[in-house]
C-alpha cells in the first residue's frame, strides 16, 4: 500500500497486522481521488473506520490541509500515528479512538469530505449518512464516498445528501453523496 500522487506520491504506509483491517487498493483510491477532481485547495477530510490512515494521508498529499481519522482498534491507532509521523503530517492529523458514532458527537466542525469504509459484515452507512447529516458535519456542496460490498444498494436521496453516482470495480462499490445546498 502506497499513497498514489501528490506531494508523498508513491510514499509506502504501513499496513495494520493481522486480517482485521481491509484497506482500499491503490488501484481503487486512485480512482477515487481522480473522479473527486485528482487534487484539492486545502479543506478537511473524515476518515472514518480509517484502518491506516491511507485515505486520509491520500487527501494530505493531495492538497487537504486537515484529516480526522477515527478508529477503534489500537493497533490501527498505532499504524495512524506512524504513517503520519513517516509523512511529517502529525500536526495536520487529528486521531480518534472511538467508535465513529461516538466520535461524532464530539465534533463541530464541518468537513468538505467524509470518507466512510467500515468492516463490511458492520456496516451502517445510512445511519452514519444520517448521522452526518443531521449533526451538519459536512459543508454545502461536500462530498461523502462510501466504500462497500458491489452487491449493496443506498438511497438515492439521505437527508441533504444527493447520490451523484456509483462505479464498481470488481467486488467493491463506491457510491458518491453530494450535500446539496441550502435554499
Amino acid at each position: 500500500m502506497r499513497i498514489v500522487a501528490g506531494k508523498f506520491g508513491s510514499r509506502r504506509l504501513e499496513s495494520v497486522p493481522g486480517q482485521t483491517t481491509r484497506p482500499t487498493s491503490d488501484k481503487v483510491k486512485g480512482a477515487i481521488f481522480s473522479s473527486l477532481g485528482g487534487s484539492f485547495e486545502n479543506g478537511r477530510i473524515l476518515d472514518c473506520y480509517s484502518g491506516t490512515g491511507n485515505i486520509a494521508l491520500e487527501a494530505l498529499s493531495r492538497g487537504m490541509n486537515q484529516a480526522v481519522c477515527v478508529d477503534q482498534d489500537h493497533r490501527a491507532i498505532k499504524v495512524i500515528r506512524a504513517n503520519a509521523r513517516a509523512l511529517g503530517v502529525e500536526s495536520q492529523v487529528q486521531i480518534i479512538k472511538a467508535n465513529i458514532f461516538s466520535a461524532l458527537d464530539q465534533m463541530n466542525v464541518p468537513f468538505d469530505l467524509v470518507y466512510i469504509d467500515p468492516p463490511y459484515q458492520k456496516e451502517q452507512n445510512v445511519k452514519l449518512l444520517e448521522t452526518l447529516d443531521r449533526l451538519d458535519l459536512v459543508c454545502e456542496e461536500g462530498m461523502v464516498v462510501v466504500e462497500s460490498l458491489s452487491t449493496q444498494s443506498f438511497p438515492e436521496e439521505i437527508g441533504h445528501f444527493i447520490k451523484e453516482r456509483e462505479k464498481i470495480y470488481r467486488n467493491t462499490k463506491i457510491t458518491y453523496y453530494r450535500k446539496e445546498t441550502k435554499k
